[in-house]
This record gives C-alpha cells, sequence and structure tokens, in this order.
C-alpha cells in the first residue's frame, strides 16, 4: 500500500478523532441536565446536587443543573437519559435500582442498564439501616420479628415498589416468615416522615435519609448495614451482630452519559469527579449526610456495574419481586 493510499484511508479515522476532541473541548457549551429518577430530598437527589454544584465550580462559565423525573420504579427518568441526544449535555445521577437491579426485576424495561449507556464515574457508597417509629415497642430485630409471627401484623415503608429499601425489607419478611404489608412511597423523603409519625411499623432506608432523625430520638435504628458499628451510634448493632447479615447490601450511586456520548466528554467528566468528592465542601457534606466517598474510573465503574447486574439478579430471585414496565 502506497504512503499516499494509507493516508487517504486513516483520514476518516483522523477526522472523527478530530471532531471527538472538538467537542470534548467545546462542551460544555450549554446547560447540563443531572436527571435524577427519583423526588427531591432522597439521598441520590442529596448527592446529585453536592456533586453538581462542585461540578459548576469546576468548570467556569457552565451551568449544571439537576432534573427531578421521578415515576415507575425510576424507570420514567433513567428512561429519558437513555432516550437523549448523546452530546454531554444530559446525565443520570443513577444507583443501584436505576442501573442493576431493575433489569432484574422490571418486565420490558424500556431502555437497558448496560448498553444504553456511558459510566463516567462511581461517586458514593451508603449503607442501609432498618428503622422503627421512636414509639415502637420493638427495640431490636429479634423483638420486632417476633410480632410479626405473633399475630401482630406489620406494615412496612419503601421508597417505592422494586426499590433496594423494598427489596431487603422483603428478605427480611421473607426469611423471618412475618406477616406483613408493604407500603410503597413515592421517594425516602414521605417514607421517612410516616415512619416518623407511626403511620407504618418499620423503613428499610439509607442512612443518610435517616441519620439525623436518629440521633434526634424521633426514629430508633435496630440494625445497620456497616461492617462495624459506627462511632457516632455505638449502641446501634450492624445486621450481622443482629441476625440479619443479608440485610447488609450498600447502595452505590454513579454518573452516567448517553451511550456514543463522545469519549473526550466522558473523559474530561470522569477526570472531573475525583477532586470533586475530594473537594472540603463536597466530603464534609457526604460525611454529615451519611455517605461514603467511593471513587471509580469510568473503566472500572464499568466492570464493577456489569457484575452488580448479576449480583442484584441473585438477590431479587429471594424476593420473588416483578414490576411491569
Amino acid at each position: 500500500m502506497t504512503p499516499r493510499r494509507s493516508l487517504f484511508l486513516a483520514l476518516p479515522a483522523l477526522a472523527a478523532a478530530g471532531r471527538a476532541r472538538a467537542q470534548g473541548e467545546a462542551w460544555p457549551s450549554r446547560p447540563v441536565r443531572i436527571v435524577v429518577a427519583y423526588p427531591p430530598g432522597g439521598s441520590t437527589d442529596l448527592l446529585a446536587r453536592a456533586v453538581a454544584e462542585q461540578l459548576q465550580a469546576g468548570f467556569p462559565g457552565s451551568s449544571f443543573l439537576v432534573e427531578n423525573r421521578p415515576g415507575g420504579a425510576a424507570v420514567v427518568g433513567t428512561q429519558a437519559v437513555a432516550t437523549a441526544a448523546p452530546d454531554g449535555t444530559t446525565l443520570a445521577l443513577g444507583n443501584n435500582q436505576t442501573h442493576a437491579a431493575n433489569a432484574a426485576m422490571v418486565r420490558d424495561l424500556p431502555y437497558r442498564p448496560v448498553e444504553d449507556f456511558a459510566p463516567i464515574g462511581r461517586l458514593a457508597e451508603v449503607h442501609h439501616a432498618l428503622v422503627v417509629p421512636a414509639t415502637s415497642p420493638a427495640r431490636t430485630l429479634a423483638e420486632l420479628a417476633a410480632r410479626g409471627k405473633a399475630g401482630g401484623k406489620l406494615t412496612y415503608a419503601s421508597s417505592g415498589v422494586g426499590s433496594a429499601s423494598h427489596v431487603i425489607a422483603e428478605s427480611f419478611v421473607k426469611r423471618e416468615g412475618l406477616d406483613a404489608t408493604h407500603v410503597p412511597y413515592r421517594g425516602g423523603a414521605q417514607a421517612t416522615t410516616d415512619t416518623v409519625a407511626g403511620v407504618v411499623d418499620f423503613f428499610v432506608s439509607t442512612w443518610p435519609q435517616v441519620v439525623q432523625l436518629v440521633q434526634d430520638g424521633r426514629l430508633r435504628c435496630l440494625g445497620i448495614g456497616a461492617p462495624a458499628r459506627l462511632p457516632a451510634l455505638p449502641e446501634v448493632p450492624t445486621f450481622a451482630e443482629a441476625g440479619a447479615p443479608f440485610m447488609a447490601v450498600d447502595a452505590w450511586f454513579g454518573l452516567f452519559a448517553p451511550a456514543r456520548t463522545p469519549e473526550a466528554v466522558i473523559g474530561r467528566l470522569s477526570a472531573a469527579l475525583p477532586p470533586v468528592l475530594a473537594a472540603p465542601a463536597v466530603a464534609g457534606r457526604l460525611a454529615q449526610m451519611g455517605f461514603s466517598p467511593a471513587p471509580m474510573g469510568a473503566a472500572e465503574f464499568a466492570a464493577f456495574q456489569r457484575a452488580e447486574v448479576a449480583r442484584w439478579r441473585d438477590l431479587v430471585a429471594l424476593t420473588g419481586i416483578r414490576i411491569e414496565g
């Protein structure tokens, strides 16, 4: 092959690479939406707002806006990102439900959690905790289970049908053989409010959602999915100590773009995330809210997500929870 012909054949690839670089350098020339598939006030929303604020500071002249698109077991907002233009102006702050569990639970899921997205990076993880109203007679998981076995029908809240809080709570109900009714809410905020008010008997929540209420004595925590007791609340046992190690399932959160978003844009965003999480303003807020920073780059996060899809298939199989898409 002659040098001239080699150059001719390479021109399309060089042009494409040039366009990708140009898109990456020009980005973000328009406001960037970070879609949260949950109502305001929940763990995913709190994290998205902290990250958006710091990204905006890291890209001077840019605008990062959080858009809440709840509905359909977090399917509505997630699908909106899957079908958005792959130009870096629409992102998803997703989690283990939107990008792993739904693949196992939702019949006819209108998006593909792996193929329809470009992972940018993992941000953080949180533990789940089982809480009861401060007025509840149950002071341990065993006492709560005993109530559900002795003819005292229990009710439990979740942040939505098919949410991690639903799956974990239902695994407790199934393994203990309890008589319990699921009361789903549209997000964790209202579920928390009704648990405080005693409308329901218990709620498996992400720790950031309830930590302040536990510390204030408005909720009682019967167990947490941490590997060891928390220094701030040494009286709260871990799920393993309480005899329910199967409930120790962490929630994780990450940033995604639609598939086919230019690699240069993904690269710029992925490189920006570790400084965002390390910034004192963000690190302090995350710690205060109960998040643990858990950064992963794009490639590592993609491999992690694929493993989590398989893991959640096993978790969902225990409960038999299925959702119509």
